[in-house]
């Protein structure tokens, strides 16, 4: 395992980077309509309860990622199963994080490059990130962090001096009941972006202070979970309820901003900010991979894995859908149910029980 160490801020910017993500660029919970916002926070709170699985996990194995202990759980045979399945997952959402990231700068600013030459450019600048470490990773967090929050705030700034809010537009709250609002939960909003921390299993390793590991994880949460309610609650109440059929309804929130006849268009600009945290998405689950990959097949080094699986990853990333909105649709109805939900939920819940019954009767997996 790389011997870089990461402290507790360090964690929780990236935290909040990654979970910012993709989540800012999706209709995150626009099936819900209104009540997008509704169903995020209900999504962060039972989030919390899965940070507290995969945490306790680390506790049990504070020097290990999830793919090294799953099999001191298990036992071997199912444990490299386990973890080759982890590992292809990670490497999956990469792909797809990937794939978002790309659509996004086809369709609002290179409209004539072809997808294959925009992945790959991001895709070079995650291996080379990865190449260099999670401290390094960290450390870049901390550099851009407070300037993508003073973005986030001058354009929530923006856009209310645009005039363009009407909060008429967020009503009326749970028109359609709870029914709505809880689907919502159990088939989006709970597994992106909150699901997804299943993903610092890997990374919780590196921490200076690992008992700071739940405190880091949860703030990081609990601000995520805020931001994306705040800025579901404004687009609804720019887009009304154009936000559900909005592929990117963030930046056609954005492009709305007009003060002045001075300061606008201003979609560019902020796409960078976009750009940038999803960057951090992608990376960071890029580099779970690679970790995944180096413990489980015995590599001293990771970074002779990054580039042949960074190739991979780019492929991966054009080929798993011939357009976007069947990448949108295998993600809402294949992936969620076939592996966000036994990945991130059933696996570390059973790990857990498994495990609290090891300890508890002083059993080792052979």
């Amino acid at each position: 395992m790389e011997h870089s160490k990461i402290n507790m801020r360090q964690l929780f910017v990236l935290i909040v980077l990654f979970e910012h993500g993709s989540a800012i660029v999706i209709p995150l919970g626009a099936s819900a309509k209104q009540d997008a916002w509704i169903a995020i926070l209900l999504s962060l709170v039972l989030g919390l309860l899965l940070i507290l699985v995969y945490e306790r996990l680390f506790h049990y194995y504070p020097d290990q990622p999830l793919t090294s202990y799953v099999t001191h759980i298990v036992g071997k045979p199912l444990g490299k199963v386990l973890a080759v399945l982890y590992i292809t997952y990670f490497f999956h959402i990469t792909a797809r994080v990937l794939r978002d990231f790309g659509e996004l700068l086809l369709t609002f600013a290179y409209p004539e490059t072809p997808l294959f030459v925009l992945n790959a450019l991001m895709a070079m600048t995650v291996m080379y990130g990865a190449y260099k470490g999670i401290e390094v990773l960290a450390r870049t967090g901390e550099l851009l962090y407070t300037l993508l929050h003073i973005l986030a705030v001058v354009g929530f700034l923006l856009v209310i001096a645009s005039g363009v809010v009407d909060l008429t537009q967020i009503q009326p709250v749970l028109e359609e009941g709870w029914k709505r609002v809880w689907k919502t939960v159990f088939t989006e909003t709970l597994y992106v972006p909150f699901g997804e921390m299943i993903v610092f299993t890997m990374l919780f390793p590196y921490l200076n202070r690992p008992e700071k590991a739940r405190r880091a994880a949860v703030a990081g949460m609990v601000l995520t979970g805020i931001n994306l309610a705040i800025i579901m609650v404004v687009n609804t109440a720019v887009l009304g309820a154009a936000v559900s059929r909005s592929s990117f309804p963030l930046l056609d929130t954005i492009r709305r901003i007009r003060v002045a006849h001075f300061l606008e268009r201003l979609d560019v600009f902020f796409m960078v900010a976009l750009v940038i945290e999803g960057f951090f998405k992608v990376s960071i689950f890029f580099y779970a991979g690679i970790v995944g990959v180096a413990h489980v097949f015995g590599f001293s080094n990771h970074q002779r894995l990054v580039y042949a699986f960074g190739v991979l990853v780019l492929l991966w990333s054009v080929a798993m859908a011939s357009n976007y909105w069947e990448h949108i649709h295998e993600g809402l109805k294949i992936v969620t149910f076939y592996l966000h939900i036994p990945m991130q939920i059933i696996i570390p819940v059973l790990l857990l029980v498994i495990a609290a019954i090891r300890r508890r009767f002083g059993q080792s997996a052979k």
